[in-house]
């Protein structure tokens, strides 16, 4: 959500800026792993065009969201035509296309393609709701006009998210083509007539749940990360990361875990995130004596974590609402313990990292004064709004965003009135006047900039989720898992666990969360496993693809600002991530862990047994605790850990003996070592 080069341009240093990693080199990482900054040099008055048109999108959007009541058909049609013009107009066919105020025929044509077979069901909603009833009551012209929009949708999706998700989605419909031809034994263009329109005309298809929440509350909660982004926020977490841990051991790797985990829970973006934070966390963390493989997987374990951190969790809390029929309340207040278990998790490990290796912090007059962060503290304002307008009901989702938005552009204004000051040849009134509106123009621009990938990959997730409801292939695949695990869940659960990483692989977080909503989750529940257990489920371990090596998109992002070896700093992310690993499978068998149906008395005992469980884990993969663990130590330390991570008054008990008996060793041990150097 957040515009990605701001932040770099804002906090990076101008030595560190020479010397270790520039503007240009941030850019070059972004272009290599983030396909949304590939995008088309528009220069003069044709840049100004396309800026007005993201803009006025945005607010189109939020007038349509907040006021009005339109059709299914009208509404959502009407959307996608929009993002497919401004997609076109903004990524072009390949990333090496960088000629200027330049756009091929065929780009033109793909652009009205799509925006005429969208725009044409939105005008004809009302037409097509009385008449339609199946395929054959389609006109030829129209079912052409579904294919042409399919067509024109997929490619955007290549250009501005990339392979991945179109091979998944390429295989669901392959197969529904199948269902169709081979099963229901359709001649080939009436199989293929139906596939169109179940997937253009109907809203189990591309206009399914995943585009329908996206129109209505993630595009508004993207515009509001825009405004928020020029509010200065991102500088300010930094800041506030810096000055409460960038002083204790190894403190740069803390403020990276800090400011990774407030930034990527607003901006969406594992590699995004990675980049921009990593650019100026990865060097110091380098400088402060940590390896180059362990610098780069700390930034991406924290910033792939950003996406399970409340209240935001890169929007995917509101898809979950949507899908388990929830109130997002709910969703965050569940959410909260595992996401803490999470961070606390790299926190600890990097904590551990930075006492064996004997590393100091940064000294604390280069950090910044708490009395300037107090001073600032205003810009938590808008965040502080949107969490009390949602969680209490006020306001619905998009209002609760609306007025944030409002929010985020008061508290610019302190900052546009003191700009303003120094300003003479214009006036400071004219200055301010001109900054408060391109602030919230540019904002405005940005926010529909960022909603294209969003929107293009919720579009692909529907055609996914729509083949397997139109193959009934959903039920194929419980059965499957179920014959495979015996109805064991436990094993049940580590072969959902290998088809969400899979599936997961390269896949933005809002696509990724609707595909494993769509395919995985319904396994659990019909393992008896609670919905929002299960959905939390499949939710973390899509999200985890990002650092799990073959494609672990964030951890190679990590790697390049590093200058590291890709597949050891993936190894090395995923072990910071344990967390991620564990957590997931104990509120699967335990949904108490959620909150569900826990007295008051259960969840302090489950957020203090898991605390010291997530210790015990930490200390035996780190392999210190006071000295350097031994192996059968270390192995003692992640059992004792997992025990108490594990809820259960038995468990509990086991798992701190254990790593009370390993703390107890370790600290012995470092006593005697230091007589012995004293003798």
């Amino acid at each position: 959500m957040f515009e990605k080069k701001k932040l770099q341009e804002e906090t990076v240093p101008a030595a560190d800026t020479d010397h270790e990693f520039n503007a240009a080199d941030v850019e070059a990482v972004m272009k290599k792993y983030d396909r949304e900054s590939n995008t088309r040099v528009w220069e003069g008055w044709q840049r100004t065009v396309v800026s007005v048109v993201m803009a006025l999108f945005s607010l189109f959007v939020i007038y349509v969201t907040l006021f009005a009541t339109w059709l299914d058909l009208l509404r959502y049609p009407s959307f996608l035509g929009c993002i497919l013009v401004i997609g076109y107009l903004i990524y072009p066919a390949k990333k090496e296309m960088q000629q200027v105020n330049h756009m091929p025929w065929y780009d033109w044509v793909l652009l009205l393609m799509g925006a005429a077979a969208f725009f044409y069901i939105a005008l004809n909603a009302q037409d097509i709701t009385m008449r339609v009833v199946g395929y054959k009551s389609l006109h030829t012209y129209e079912l052409v006009l579904g294919l042409m929009g399919i067509v024109s949708l997929v490619e955007l999706c290549r250009r501005s998210v990339g392979l991945p998700i179109l091979c998944v989605a390429g295989a669901f419909v392959a197969y529904a083509l199948y269902y169709y031809l081979g099963v229901k034994d359709y001649a080939f263009m009436e199989g293929v007539g139906q596939l169109v329109y179940r997937l253009s005309y109907t809203t189990t298809g591309i206009l399914s749940t995943p585009i329908q929440v996206c129109a209505k509350f993630i595009v508004v909660f993207i515009i509001f990360g825009a405004f928020l982004e020029r509010t200065g926020i991102s500088g300010f977490f930094i800041d506030l990361a810096n000055c409460v841990a960038g002083s204790s051991s190894g403190g740069p790797a803390k403020v990276a875990v800090i400011s990774s985990a407030l930034c990527g829970m607003v901006s969406g973006s594992s590699v995004g995130n990675t980049v921009t934070t990593g650019s100026v966390t990865i060097p110091m963390m380098k400088k402060t004596g940590y390896a180059p493989e362990f610098a780069g997987a700390v930034e991406a374990a924290a910033s792939t974590g950003g996406q399970i951190m409340p209240p935001i969790m890169g929007a995917a809390a509101f898809l979950m609402a949507e899908y388990v029929d929830m109130p997002y309340s709910k969703i965050i207040v569940c959410a909260i313990l595992p996401a803490v278990l999470y961070f606390s998790g790299i926190f600890l490990s990097v904590h551990l990292e930075a006492k064996k290796l004997g590393l100091k912090g940064i000294p604390r007059e280069e950090l910044p004064r708490f009395t300037y962060l107090i001073r600032r503290i205003y810009l938590l304002l808008p965040l502080i709004i949107l969490v009390a307008l949602v969680s209490t009901g006020a306001r619905t989702m998009a209002w609760a965003a609306a007025i944030s938005i409002v929010a985020s552009v008061v508290v610019s204004l302190p900052g546009l009135l003191m700009d303003s000051r120094e300003q003479t040849e214009e006036g400071p009134a004219m200055h301010f006047l001109k900054s408060l509106g391109g602030m919230i123009y540019h904002s405005l621009a940005s926010g529909a900039k960022s909603a294209v990938t969003v929107a293009v990959a919720c579009g692909m997730a529907g055609i996914i989720a729509g083949c397997i409801t139109m193959t009934g292939l959903a039920s194929q695949l419980i059965t499957a898992i179920i014959t495979v695990s015996g109805g064991y869940q436990p094993v049940a659960l580590v072969l959902t666990m290998l088809c969400c990483i899979v599936l997961g692989m390269g896949v933005p977080t809002t696509a990724n969360y609707c595909i494993m909503a769509s395919t995985c989750a319904p396994i659990l529940t019909q393992l008896g496993i609670p919905a929002l257990a299960a959905h939390f489920f499949v939710f973390y371990f899509g999200i985890v693809a990002d650092i799990t090596p073959p494609v672990a998109l964030a951890a190679y992002a990590g790697s390049a600002i590093a200058k590291s070896d890709p597949l050891k700093t993936g190894v090395n992310a995923t072990k910071l991530a344990i967390a991620a690993f564990i957590i997931p499978y104990v509120f699967a068998l335990n949904p108490q862990m959620l909150f569900i149906n826990a007295q008051p008395l259960e969840v302090v005992q489950i957020i203090i047994t898991a605390a010291l469980g997530m210790l015990g884990v930490c200390m035996g993969l780190m392999g210190y605790m006071g000295s350097v663990l031994k192996m059968p130590m270390r192995l003692l330390a992640i059992a004792g850990g997992l025990c108490m991570i594990i809820p259960g008054g038995l468990t509990d008990i086991i798992g701190l003996a254990l790593v009370a008996f390993v703390t107890v060793v370790s600290f012995w041990e470092k006593i005697q070592n230091r007589r012995q150097t004293a003798m």
